[in-house]
């Protein structure tokens, strides 16, 4: 029998990130039972008292809370950077106390690998002094991905940069991408010189791990993936989806939920058009006016998720998503495009109505409407920092598109529903990829 294995995680800030972690985690451990985990976890001061619903009774994994770092700095790109940096020290000493600690049988597992989230690239240097290898775990799609190491490529071979890219410019030919892109929709980061800077030295180190997990599925990304096979990307291991459907608020989001579920049972069926746009998808005054105006003319029953900005430190109540789109009165689901809310209404066979607002939203949007025609749009180029109101007659139309019972979106949307719940079963696609990945760790 072979000697058990550790895996060492180190996933990014943020609950989105930590989450996905655990939700892989969960699933090579429940594959092979000589697998332990160990999750190291970054976390800022606001997150300190949150806790991950079952990470305490998960079976062969555990996480250890790294010690806090103050990063004082402006600019997300480069406070990601300088904080991720700072943890260096905290996982060495970690890892070290890891391998040293003595063995609680004759088979204590050596460690054979770290699997880091997508902007935890410098963390190779740690794997590398520990002597084994690195495994990306992109929790994005494989069309960013791809987009990622393109203009990687672009920027290292021809000097192109990136966030000298205009509307006004041609369109981008990718070859992760079926369809040329326009350049206004590329990712708000690669506009700037900070942003661009950052991921084309992540996609670098991308190139030296062992592997990259992408939170996909074979058949839905079935070009970018085989375009990714060129032999100059690590191996790609589509696992996807990977979500989160069990988690379960508490006190009185517990309530709220409860109140929001009654309230859709006495719906018809897909009578519902569901509007949420992430934990920081928040508009102005003027914006607000302008989808509650299209709702009234629409005539529709609906849902919002209403945000507004917080002040610093206060956490607001999140609309239950997966409980909302697994329920059978929701017939549409206008959208941030985040990739893990584009993977549950798919797994949920409910149609996107486009409206990214930040990070690679933009792209995933062009993506699920050009690419693959599982969703309609309402303004695949909008950006959160622009000035741009979307007009009422705008997001009425996409509203009306997207809750169209016959329409084309949903028949294919609800073919790919089947397809990713296939690619977890048995023999499917994305299991037999965690599979290989399984293989790669114990040779």
């Amino acid at each position: 029998m072979k000697q058990a294995a550790e895996l060492v995680f180190i996933p990014a800030i943020g609950i989105g990130h930590l989450a996905s972690s655990f939700e892989i985690a969960k699933l090579l451990a429940a594959r092979d039972d000589r697998l332990f985990i160990t999750v190291l976890t970054m976390k800022l001061p606001l997150e300190s008292n949150f806790k991950l619903k079952g990470a305490d009774d998960a079976e062969r994994i555990r996480f250890i809370n790294l010690p806090e770092e103050a990063v004082e700095t402006k600019g997300i790109n480069l406070f990601l950077k300088l904080f991720v940096e700072n943890h260096k020290q905290h996982v060495r000493d970690a890892v070290a106390k890891l391998t040293s600690e003595p063995p609680q049988s004759d088979c204590k597992p050596r460690l054979v690998g770290f699997v880091i989230d997508m902007f935890c690239t410098t963390m190779i240097d740690v794997a590398n002094e520990f002597g084994v290898p690195t495994y990306v775990f992109f929790t994005s799609g494989a069309g960013f991905l791809g987009l990622v190491l393109h203009l990687q490529t672009l920027h290292d071979e021809q000097n192109k940069d990136c966030t000298e890219l205009k509307e006004s410019d041609p369109d981008l030919v990718l070859p992760c991408l079926v369809n040329p892109m326009p350049a206004r929709v590329l990712p708000g980061v690669y506009l700037d010189k900070d942003g661009a800077t950052e991921f084309i030295n992540h996609a670098r180190r991308f190139r030296e791990t062992k592997g990259i997990l992408v939170n996909t599925f074979m058949e839905l990304e079935s070009h970018c993936l085989r375009a990714l096979s060129d032999g100059k990307t690590p191996p790609l291991y589509p696992v996807g989806p990977v979500l989160n459907l069990k988690s379960e608020p508490e006190g009185s989001e517990l309530a709220k939920k409860k109140e929001i579920l009654e309230w859709l049972d006495d719906q018809s069926p897909l009578s519902v058009v569901f509007l949420c746009f992430g934990s920081m998808g928040c508009f102005g005054g003027d914006q607000v006016k302008e989808i509650a105006t299209a709702l009234e003319h629409s005539g529709l029953r609906f849902l919002w998720s209403l945000r507004q900005p917080l002040p610093k430190g206060e956490l607001l109540f999140a609309t239950p998503q997966v409980a909302v789109l697994g329920h059978p009165s929701v017939g549409g689901f206008v959208s941030h495009c985040g990739w893990n809310s584009n993977l549950e209404s798919l797994w949920y066979g409910v149609p996107v109505a486009a409206w990214p607002v930040y990070a690679e939203q933009q792209l995933n949007a062009f993506e699920l409407v050009r690419e693959l025609g599982l969703a309609v749009e309402i303004k695949m180029d909008y950006r959160r920092e622009g000035e741009v109101v979307v007009r009422a007659e705008e997001i009425e139309r996409g509203i009306r598109e997207v809750m169209e019972v016959e329409s084309e979106q949903r028949k294919k949307v609800k073919e790919m529903s089947e397809k990713s719940r296939r690619a977890l079963m048995d023999g499917g696609s994305s299991h037999s990829s965690l599979g290989r990945f399984i293989d790669q760790i114990f040779l």
